[in-house]
């Protein structure tokens, strides 16, 4: 019974957090319904077995017990102005309109990702909070210790609370401040279920399709932006592989070997004039350059056609605009394709002290030496990968290559 309530709680936590936000304008006395709710879950479900539909089971339980803390709260000084809000309490008037969005969850998105925060604090305190992903997941995606994202969001809850920071609708002329933060909340989202960190399974779809729907309410938002087109249209086309990605029996299949019949020529189409409009606004951006990159693997019939010298040079300006260690790999690969592969190690192995402890720079270590023949090398960097790596799909892909090294080398 604790497995299916962990696995409730992973699935649903961020949906019924936001709906608890949402309703009471608090992210603390939300979290602390939703851990009342799941206690009262670990004491009933033993007894009375799970219920039919668990998620709406918590949500019901956690926003009754969110009025009891009202009703409690209200005898305090310091809650009256909440619980007067919470009841339809008067307000005072905005100094300008509030940002009309129209998807709660969205909405709750931009209400997390305060300006008075760091854009990584921002991020990271909407994705555990409201986005669903674990602090093991989110501390992956930043590619730090989960101790130091702990602690990252332990300081801006601090802040918010201390600075008595609302929970208030931007007014329209705000957004752009948040719409960066938010779009980085959206796209991780969608990179956790695109390639889960952890786990038994690679795909999470239910993480990939709520990113793109929240993306294409994003791009309705502001469709001016051309980087919320660029988002959108780079999720629609890495998504469009999703049936090709996993064999028959559940096994990771890389890009090159993949059965490109099976990938979804809608959401192709679909993509490509998405980015083609973005494109066209003449304002490029990290997530335009970068659905330009899966555009291209997408236009390629067969793995042999893949422009790699035109990736290359898109990686190129990528870096201009997000230089960081991952692009540089990134680039440092595409290279190793378009010009050689010993170039692409010696790109790669530049690397090595910013990136020691990503699993996939070993991955890509590995791919390069494998290439150039250097069976020994290669085993060993994949067993570097593999020690690195928490997703059981790709731990199995990787010992396959691992052990073809091993067979190779008598």
């Amino acid at each position: 019974m604790k497995s299916v309530l962990e696995s409730v709680y992973r699935e649903e936590s961020g949906r019924i957090l936001a709906y608890l936000v949402g309703r009471c304008g608090s992210l603390e006395l939300a979290e602390d319904a939703l851990q009342d709710a799941l206690a009262t879950a670990l004491t009933e479900w033993p007894r009375s077995g799970a219920p039919n539909n668990p998620g709406a089971w918590l949500t019901t339980v956690a926003y009754r017990k969110l009025l009891d803390r009202l009703r409690r709260e209200s005898t305090r000084t310091a809650k009256q102005e909440e619980v007067s809000a919470f009841f339809g309490g008067a307000t005072e008037p905005e100094e300008s309109p509030a940002l009309e969005i129209p998807d709660e969850r969205l909405q709750l998105f931009f209400l997390c990702c305060y300006p008075a925060l760091n854009i990584e604090s921002q991020v990271a305190l909407t994705l555990r909070t409201l986005g669903g992903l674990t602090t093991v997941e989110i501390a992956r995606a930043f590619l730090i210790p989960e101790a130091t994202l702990a602690q990252r969001l332990v300081r801006a809850k601090h802040k918010i609370r201390d600075a008595g920071i609302p929970y208030d609708v931007p007014a329209a002329h705000l957004l752009r401040e948040r719409l960066e933060a938010v779009r980085r909340v959206v796209y991780l989202i969608f990179n956790e279920g695109y390639a889960a960190s952890g786990g038994d399974v690679l795909i999470r779809p239910e993480l990939c399709l709520e990113a793109i729907r929240l993306g294409r309410v994003l791009r309705q938002l502001a469709p001016e932006d051309a980087e919320n087109g660029g988002l959108l249209a780079l999720m629609l086309l890495q998504d469009s592989r999703r049936e090709a990605r996993l064999d028959g029996g559940g096994n990771l299949v890389p890009l090159e070997e993949q059965d490109r019949s099976r990938w979804d020529r809608m959401a192709i189409g679909e993509g490509l004039a998405v980015l083609d409009e973005a494109l066209a606004r003449r304002t490029p951006g990290p997530y335009q350059i970068q659905a330009a990159i899966a555009a291209l693997h997408a236009e390629a019939s067969k793995a042999d056609a893949t422009d790699w010298r035109q990736i290359a040079a898109l990686y190129q300006e990528l870096w201009k605009l997000d230089p960081t260690p991952v692009v540089a790999l990134n680039a440092a690969v595409a290279r190793g394709m378009a010009e050689g592969y010993e170039i692409g190690l010696t790109l790669v192995d530049a690397l090595q002290s910013d990136l020691q402890e990503f699993r996939l720079f070993h991955a890509a270590r590995a791919d390069l030496l494998r290439r150039l023949d250097r069976k020994e090398d290669a085993l060993d960097a994949y067993r570097r990968a593999l020690a690195r790596t928490a997703n059981a799909v790709e731990c199995r892909y990787l010992e396959r290559r691992a052990a073809e090294m091993a067979r190779s080398r008598l």
